[in-house]
């Protein structure tokens, strides 16, 4: 029996943001492709799962990619390099995944990509982003967004495909395992101290990973069951903000207390941060990111609570227990 629901490519699926988009899809049993770059992780991350197909290979592999997405109603662009390879990398892959959109499946209709997009667009901004907000990033990574969703929006409007951007601040759960939220509930589990960069006491927007791919999930079910005719433009912007915690002192409170540790706290000052970034190359590319901890920039997400008004966070409580539950597993066996 074929399944109802529209099939999907998933990129960047063994990532913190694609892997909960896929699970979230998967638990809907639609139709998931993914490409990943080692198997073996995907099947770990994913056992057991009727609807999904493991492709193993690279997003900048252009034949495979189109092969893929050539009979996919949706393709999810989950992909994301380290810092220090955004550069030559983030905006190939995406003039690819916009090619393989393009290029129609067998009834002639062209994909629809679904961006996750962030607040680097927006700059050290201290009034709420609406979707129609004014771009005005302040970073080299910044500008690289815009580009990115100026491109999106382009290949849209030309009718090459559509575009659901659905705009996110920083996120953390499972499987989230860059450099600023891995080590946070690592050190948590073997009680060391949590680390952040410059400052824990300002409010802080952030979003728990399942929680923003059930909103995507939803646009993405809305979208497909919203008739051809009815839908409105080719390229669409929804924020989801996530929660705005009080201060990160106080969410280091709950994961120490939920780790059953006492809390301890390092904070990297913009010295130490300098020294470090002579060694690595991610910490050196975040120096340019340091307005998003020092203020709070904050996604206004009020049309898209206004579209699923039933919709409820996860309660941060279970979230965080879920998480440190992940890593313990995973992570720290």
């Amino acid at each position: 029996m074929s399944n109802p629901n529209p099939s999907v490519l998933v990129l960047g699926a063994t990532g913190s943001i694609g892997y909960a988009v896929a699970a979230n899809l998967l638990a809907r049993q639609w139709p998931v492709t993914i490409l990943v770059r080692n198997r073996a992780k995907a099947e770990k991350l994913f056992p057991n799962e009727p609807t999904l197909t493991i492709v193993e290979g690279d997003v900048q592999d252009a034949p495979l990619l189109n092969r893929l997405a050539a009979d996919k109603q949706y393709i999810f662009h989950g992909i994301n390099y380290p810092y220090n390879q955004w550069f030559g990398n983030m905006d190939t892959a995406t003039q690819k995944i916009i090619d393989a959109a393009s290029q129609g499946g067998t009834n002639g209709s062209r994909a629809t990509i679904v961006f996750p997009g962030n607040v680097y667009n927006f700059g050290n901004t201290s009034e709420p982003i609406r979707e129609d907000s004014a771009v005005n990033p302040c970073t080299r990574k910044g500008r690289l967004r815009v580009a990115i969703e100026k491109m999106l929006e382009q290949a849209a409007s030309a009718g090459k495909c559509r575009v659901l951007n659905v705009r996110l601040p920083d996120f953390w759960g499972p499987n989230v395992l860059n450099d600023g939220v891995r080590p946070v509930f690592e050190n948590a589990l073997n009680g060391e101290a949590l680390p952040w960069l410059l400052t824990v006491d300002v409010p802080h927007q952030s979003v728990y990973t399942n929680d923003a791919a059930e909103i995507i999930a939803r646009l993405m079910l809305r979208d497909w069951t919203t008739k051809a005719t009815e839908r409105s433009n080719p390229y669409e912007v929804w924020n989801y903000g996530g929660t705005t915690l009080p201060s990160i002192r106080s969410w280091f409170g709950q994961i120490s207390e939920l780790a059953g540790k006492p809390l301890k706290m390092q904070v990297y000052s913009r010295f130490l941060i300098s020294v470090l970034g002579l060694f690595m190359p991610t910490l050196r590319e975040v120096k340019e990111m340091l307005y998003l901890y020092e203020n709070t920039i904050v996604l206004d997400d009020k049309k898209l609570l206004t579209l699923f008004p039933d919709f409820r966070p996860t309660p941060m409580k279970q979230a965080l227990t879920d998480t440190l539950a992940w890593f313990s597993e995973h992570q720290l066996k």
